[in-house]
């Protein structure tokens, strides 16, 4: 193949694996949900530059070949003459079905052996990991029921070999089965509670959550198995206080924007209008309808090291330094994005359908009152880091209403089963932030005094894509959370309007209601 016939291949195949990974000597080197990329096929090479916070590479790509969703590269390391591979995967678990099944099928014993070891006084019924489509209930999870007389504890278990990010999703399924358990059990005996299964040390995300559940609903229990040691131990999950949590400090943003004023007087002469998103004190981001094309940012020259801005432009992970060689493609670009992510634009373009959410998120920054007239407009924070030990939470929109009370609007453009717990994640954060008084000594909310009432919890999602679980969920959450879930026109992109509004209705049996209201 020529250099611009391995560009463009790699090029295609890359802009549709937005969450791909890059596997070196059969190790993972990138990941493309946190790194980005530049190709280039000038001087009659293919180029291909990764680089991330821990690494960065440059490959000469040789040969390209895709072949069942991964793309196979021969490639040549800078100052070495002998070719090696490098395989960029769409699909970060590269199990084969039978690797998965095998895996899957000798977990269920070892949770069973655990399971009879301790709970002696229990039998064990219906420990499968079969597909239930009908009930959201895939292969990933071991799924049984721990019966004494008349007395029952769902069970929920997910090994050591899924993804992290399956593991940390195991208690929306975990809550969904033990409905599923009391719905069949229903008349014949008391299904108590849910008792989840967790790798060792993987279960400080869950843990967080499921601290922030109805206690009143259902007795909830949390452990770690160590598949290797066969040992089992129980989490702590009452303890509130002890959130793994981090925040991050506000950016001035008046200083960052007169800094970067001829970057944004250069971009905003082509595109007027566009959103400008300060990221740092050294960074901004340019975006349109929330999808970000470029960035202008404090680089050093090449020679002097003297600091200088420049600014970098793709979509996605792909990136490149805006210079005289390559301003057409920036300006092709831009105008590609101004004519087609608009709202009456070609809906299967991918400019159009790349990052819904972003695109709600930045009507909602607009004007936070649509989504409820308490919300003060004039203050708020999008996209606000709030690390962990477990992973690295973006909130979506953080806000106050006009009396100075903390507001969580979590956002979803698309059917999203883990919505409910996602937001509670958010929430609990911005929960444990709030009671140490953080928020202004980091710089948020500096002109506002904040009310010590705990937060609201908005979560928002257009009304024929709310998944069809998201009520069983809602139920188990904590009567202290004060939600409220709110519906919004399917016709979003021409302006937010909401259509109905969801609350608990903690007076119901078990405190576990929904009082539905049509907006208006």
């Amino acid at each position: 193949m020529t250099p611009d016939a391995l560009t463009r291949t790699v090029q295609d195949f890359l802009s549709e694996a937005a969450g791909a990974v890059v596997l070196e000597d059969g190790a993972v080197a990138f990941d493309l949900g946190r790194s980005k990329y530049s190709i280039s096929g000038e001087y009659n090479k293919c180029l291909l530059h990764l680089w991330s916070a821990e690494r960065n590479t440059v490959r000469r790509v040789l040969e390209a070949e895709v072949k069942n969703g991964t793309l196979r590269l021969a490639v040549q390391r800078l100052g070495q003459a002998r070719p090696s591979r490098l395989e960029i995967c769409r699909e970060r678990d590269r199990r084969s079905p039978s690797a998965k099944k095998a895996a899957r099928a000798s977990y269920e014993q070892k949770l069973r052996r655990a399971l009879e070891r301790h709970f002696p006084g229990f039998a064990i019924t219906r420990l499968t990991s079969g597909i239930d489509l009908e009930k959201s209930f895939g292969p990933i999870y071991a799924r049984g029921l721990l019966r004494q007389g008349q007395t029952a504890f769902a069970v929920l278990g997910v090994n050591a070999s899924e993804a992290q990010s399956s593991i940390d999703a195991s208690l929306t399924f975990g809550i969904l089965w033990l409905e599923a358990c009391r719905q069949s059990s229903a008349g014949g005996f008391l299904v108590e509670g849910l008792r989840l299964f967790i790798p060792h040390g993987c279960s400080g995300l869950v843990r967080e959550r499921m601290a922030n559940l109805n206690r009143a609903a259902a007795k909830w229990r949390l452990f770690e198995l160590d598949e290797r040691q066969d040992a089992l131990v129980e989490v702590d999950c009452t303890d509130r206080g002890n959130v793994s949590t981090g925040l991050v400090h506000a950016t001035n943003e008046a200083s960052a924007l007169e800094r970067f004023a001829e970057s944004i007087a250069r971009i905003h002469a082509i595109l007027p209008n566009c959103e400008v998103a300060v990221l740092s004190t050294a960074e901004l981001a340019f975006r349109w309808r929330g999808l970000e094309f470029a960035r202008a940012r404090m680089g050093a020259e090449a020679v002097t090291f003297r600091a200088k801005q420049e600014i970098v432009f793709g979509v996605g992970a792909e990136e490149r330094v805006l210079d005289h060689r390559n301003f057409p493609l920036f300006l092709q670009l831009l105008t590609a994005v101004r004519d087609t992510r608009h709202p009456y634009g070609p809906r299967q373009h991918p400019l159009f359908r790349l990052h819904p959410e972003r695109w709600l998120e930045s009507l909602v920054v607009a004007d936070v009152s649509v989504i409820d007239e308490r919300l003060d407009p004039r203050l708020l924070y999008s996209q606000v880091p709030a690390f962990s030990a477990a992973d690295r939470a973006m909130l979506d929109v953080l806000a106050t209403t006009r009396d100075g009370r903390l507001a969580v609007v979590e956002l979803k453009a698309d059917e999203d089963i883990h919505l409910p717990l996602q937001g509670l994640d958010y929430w609990s954060r911005v929960h444990w932030h709030h009671g140490r008084q953080e928020f202004p000594h980091f710089g948020y909310f500096a002109e506002r005094e904040l009310s010590a009432e705990k937060p609201l919890l908005y979560l928002v999602a257009p009304a024929f894509h709310v998944h069809p679980q998201t009520d069983v969920l809602l139920r188990y959450l904590s009567p202290e959370i004060e939600w409220e879930f709110v519906g919004i026109d399917e016709h979003w992109r021409e302006g937010v309007k909401v259509v109905f509004r969801k609350r608990p209705d903690w007076g119901t049996r078990r405190g576990i209601g929904l009082l539905d209201r049509a907006a208006g």
